[in-house]
């Protein structure tokens, strides 16, 4: 028998709570951005990809947001697939690095607010303060 009830946000694992943060974080932006963010999808990976050659340093990719060596988040532009199929861009969040970060749910909420923040305005190709609001 479950601890808690199906429906319950505790009943939530950890993934599916993450899930709801992000949407949570990516609301204002999409309010506010719509129009603009039409084609770019958002999408979480438990943790990044690591190529064949090994982990190239975050800082030598322009659209890899990283803490020191630990990706948190990429941009992958629109382009084709393996099979030859046209793709969207997307914003890729990477969940246990930014979980690892945080210090708690709160501080979690805020990381997610300021990676999106600052992946959009690189898709976008503007200053972070202007995604956020917080322009002069």
């Amino acid at each position: 028998m479950p601890l808690y009830p199906s429906g319950s946000p505790a009943a939530r694992t950890r993934a599916e709570r993450f899930d709801a943060l992000v949407l949570e974080a990516l609301e204002p932006i999409e309010e506010r951005w719509s129009a603009e963010l039409a084609d770019l999808d958002v999408a979480v990976d438990d943790v990044p990809e690591v190529p064949s050659g090994g982990l190239r340093s975050p800082v030598e990719d322009d659209a890899v947001l990283g803490d020191g060596e630990v990706p948190l988040a990429r941009l992958v532009p629109a382009g084709m697939d393996r099979r030859g199929a046209v793709t969207r861009a997307r914003i890729v969040l990477y969940r246990r690095p930014l979980e690892a970060r945080a210090l708690d749910g709160e501080d979690l909420a805020d990381l997610l607010h300021d990676v999106l923040v600052e992946q959009v305005a690189g898709y976008l190709g503007v200053e972070p303060d202007t995604i956020s609001g917080d322009e002069g």
